[in-house]
């Protein structure tokens, strides 16, 4: 799949979100899942996914610490689109975590916080997928800035699509305001990009829309659009790496 991949990747940098996921569906059905985080971006594509009804899972990394608008929004989703949202959770739950790594890991490790109740689950979770889709747009941050519609995710070992890579912000909303997507209302309230109740915060003007993630530390991701060389990546916690053989 990634050596046919490079024949259509070029292609795919041409066509709408609508014909990225509808690609995917064909090529895909059900092995293909939608990574959301309900963000802006991510009700968009429900939306769209709802319209051809393409069978992809939709899943979440419930890290335990999401805001209460961000449960009410998969709530209000789910009984909209008629979806059943899969929601991924750490092998440590908070309790469990400060016990072994100590009071607020997110201020002192956040890497490691965010490696345990993120990347953890994800990685298990896409084992069982040949594809996932996400929300990534070029111009959210440096890191996200060459990220292609579709591309080979060698951290992952499968297919990654971003069928919004090159979307604007004003797309985004203009997208939901016509179509009257439900969003999450932080948005309102100064939260462009949404994460944990520890690790987010409200945004000031004239700051990086990412500026409030992760504020204080040189960290802008967690780690799940990182990309990595075709060795794949570079930690693999041991529990994982057994699952594998």
């Amino acid at each position: 799949m990634r050596e046919s991949l490079v024949e259509v990747q070029a292609a795919a940098d041409g066509w709408s979100a609508q014909e990225v996921l509808a690609w995917a569906a064909r090529e895909f059905g059900d092995r293909a899942a939608l990574a959301s985080s309900f963000g802006a971006e991510d009700v968009v594509l429900i939306h769209m996914v709802s319209r051809i009804n393409a069978p992809f899972a939709v899943f979440t990394l419930d890290t335990d610490f999401l805001f209460p608008e961000t449960y009410e929004l998969i709530s209000r989703i789910e009984q909209k689109y008629g979806i059943s949202v899969e929601r991924l959770r750490p092998r440590l739950t908070p309790e469990s975590q400060t016990s072994e790594f100590g009071d607020e890991l997110w201020k002192h490790q956040p890497d490691l916080c965010c490696q345990l109740r993120k990347i953890e689950p994800l990685t298990q979770r896409l084992q069982a997928s040949a594809a996932w889709i996400t929300g990534i747009r070029r111009e959210q941050s440096s890191t996200r800035a060459n990220a292609r519609k579709l591309e080979w995710d060698a951290k992952f070992g499968l297919v990654k699509l971003n069928p919004m890579a090159d979307w604007t912000e004003a797309q985004v909303w203009e997208y939901i305001h016509s179509h009257k997507v439900p969003y999450n209302p932080l948005h309102d309230r100064g939260y462009p990009s949404i994460g944990c109740t520890h690790c987010t915060r409200a945004v000031h003007p004239g700051e990086d829309p990412r500026a409030g993630r992760w504020s204080g530390f040189e960290k802008t991701e967690c780690g799940l659009h990182v990309m990595e060389t075709a060795e794949g990546p570079k930690f693999v916690p041991a529990h994982l790496a057994g699952a594998r053989n």
